[in-house]
């Protein structure tokens, strides 16, 4: 099996490598200096709890060319940048493609893409690109799978991660699993906005946790209304009081631990483009919804003094 990623970022890195590390014929595409530093010296990822680099030999190019074919391609850039691609993705002859990060409108996506079988993933993994390497925490966990009422490929999937040490979660309404992470996420995020980036701040705002979780529960109104089943199961008691308080330690966890700078603030701050488009759209269905919001839409103007600011690598 002939596999491509699409992008060398952090999700991008840390997919070649647990693919390579399995034995597959993975290839990577990326492009500059890093592309360079690769073919040099090889992908180098350096885990960032336990400090121990791994070095792979990797196939690298810095192009898909219409008549390149593979049995998957892996997409891994941001949302902001998915539309850039998708031409070049229609012209080749390879038919599958998988989709990962955060997503919107994974069904516009799909529809761009008629004459291809599109999945769509989300997975663990968090960090920033130096140099010379990958500094990252991977979890190696995967949700994968494809939207409402298209046909399944669950064997597909099984076949492109094993011998893998990835648990692999499938998922047969993606497009309502990227919805109902982005409106989990989107609230902290801005939080994140409002502390500049200081999780401790956010732990120790009680009365802020509580307007993140009563965003949350907005947007999961909205998205309920809108007929769009809350993912992964469980979301859809939102509305309980077991649950605000199981959001309430989740956020006092996520602040208290590097885990949640790395995977959420960080990623925030450098990523603000892609955070304001995922709230923009969110922000139309909220509204289509009839759903007035008010939380989060006073969490998201923390978010306003940092739309003109630079974006560095990473993954939420």
């Amino acid at each position: 099996m002939k596999i491509l990623v699409m992008g060398a970022g952090v999700i991008g890195c840390n997919l070649v490598h647990n693919l390579h590390q399995a034995g597959k014929k993975v290839t990577l595409l990326a492009r500059g200096t890093w592309m360079e530093t690769l073919r040099t010296d090889g992908l180098v990822i350096r885990n960032r709890f336990s400090f121990r680099k791994s070095c792979d030999r990797i196939s690298v190019v810095s192009d898909l060319l219409q008549e390149d074919f593979y049995d998957v391609i892996f997409v891994c850039l941001r949302y902001t940048q998915l539309s850039d691609v998708l031409e070049k993705l229609r012209n080749n002859e390879s038919s599958h493609i998988v989709f990962i990060g955060n997503n919107m409108d994974a069904e516009g996506i799909a529809k761009a893409l008629p004459e291809k079988h599109v999945m769509f993933g989300f997975v663990s993994s968090a960090g920033h690109r130096e140099k010379d390497c990958v500094v990252s925490v991977d979890l190696k966990k995967v949700t994968i799978g494809v939207l409402r009422g298209d046909a399944p490929h669950d064997r597909l999937c099984s076949q492109i991660f094993a011998g893998t040490k990835y648990q692999v979660n499938y998922e047969a309404n993606m497009g309502d699993y990227l919805k109902s992470h982005a409106a989990f996420v989107l609230p902290a995020a801005f939080a994140c906005y409002y502390a500049k980036g200081n999780l401790k701040k956010i732990r120790k705002d009680k009365a802020l946790i509580e307007k993140i979780i009563a965003a949350n529960a907005e947007c999961y109104e909205a998205l309920e209304k809108l007929g769009y089943e809350l993912l992964p199961k469980g979301e859809e008691d939102y509305q309980s009081a077991k649950y605000r308080k199981m959001c309430y330690r989740f956020y006092r966890l996520m602040c208290s631990t590097f885990l949640g700078k790395l995977c959420v603030s960080d990623h925030a701050l450098g990523a603000v483009d892609e955070m304001d488009l995922l709230a923009a759209e969110l922000e139309k269905l909220v509204q289509r919804s009839g759903v007035e919001a008010k939380n989060f839409h006073e969490l998201k103007q923390y978010m306003l003094p940092y739309l003109e600011r630079g974006n560095e690598d990473g993954i939420l």
